[in-house]
């Protein structure tokens, strides 16, 4: 996979193609990244590309023109004319959009700085705007590098483990279970029983019993939407 991210801070993607599941992943060449900095395309000697906002109003607005001279870089190489927009106007980013991004060969993100983009890049291009929360940052940078990370999960062979991205939260519509390691005691805090016991079938009973509570409690929105088969309701009903 090849990933292109327009963007003035392309140093900050280091975090990922160099350390953890990303940055192995990227050193067994199984994904790419390419940065691409708006600011050679400015028009002027200092590399401004940024302009106060026509109305008036705090803060500058990234120019349409160095903009679209990088996706144009992005989109020839790349083979296609989409690209994703890193916006707290955007849609939400979820699971299964991670999914679908993870079966394309090739992604292009634009992450915005300051007031953000000229509204006319968005209404000129194929752009579809995403958000990683109802939160503002102050550039698109690092909800970018969590986009990829999301997405590369999904890729194979970038797990060390392929079952750890389906057991993950939300893959079947639920939180993820606790989890517990060594020592059996804590600070007067025991691991659950049931784990000790070797007994596989009832450590899955109590999993995903433990998952249906927490997204029960923790997420309201999510249990809402989760339809309940007639084992799980029986799971339930014996607590």
């Amino acid at each position: 996979m090849l990933v292109q991210v327009i963007t003035l801070f392309g140093e900050m993607f280091s975090a990922i193609t160099e350390y953890g599941v990303t940055g192995r992943a990227a050193k067994n060449g199984l994904w790419q990244l390419e940065t691409i900095n708006p600011r050679q395309f400015a028009d002027n000697r200092l590399g401004y590309i940024d302009d106060k906002p026509f109305g008036g109003g705090a803060g500058m607005v990234m120019q349409a023109p160095p903009i679209q001279a990088a996706l144009n870089v992005a989109f020839a190489k790349a083979g296609t004319q989409k690209a994703i927009y890193l916006s707290p106007q955007g849609v939400p980013l979820t699971h299964d959009k991670t999914l679908e991004l993870s079966q394309q060969n090739h992604l292009i993100l634009l992450c915005g700085r300051y007031e953000g983009i000229d509204e006319r890049i968005l209404e000129a291009n194929d752009i579809e705007e995403i958000a990683v929360g109802d939160f503002v940052v102050s550039g698109g940078e690092l909800p970018a590098m969590m986009l990829i990370d999301a997405v590369l999960r999904h890729r194979p062979n970038v797990l060390g483990d392929e079952q750890s991205a389906q057991q993950d939260s939300f893959c079947r519509g639920l939180l993820d279970y606790p989890h517990y390691t060594r020592p059996v005691e804590f600070n007067g805090l025991k691991v659950p029983d049931v784990l000790l016991t070797g007994n596989h079938q009832e450590i899955a009973k109590w999993r995903h019993t433990q998952s249906l509570l927490r997204t029960k409690n923790r997420r309201p929105d999510l249990w809402a939407r989760y339809s309940l088969n007639p084992q799980e309701v029986q799971l339930l009903s014996e607590l």
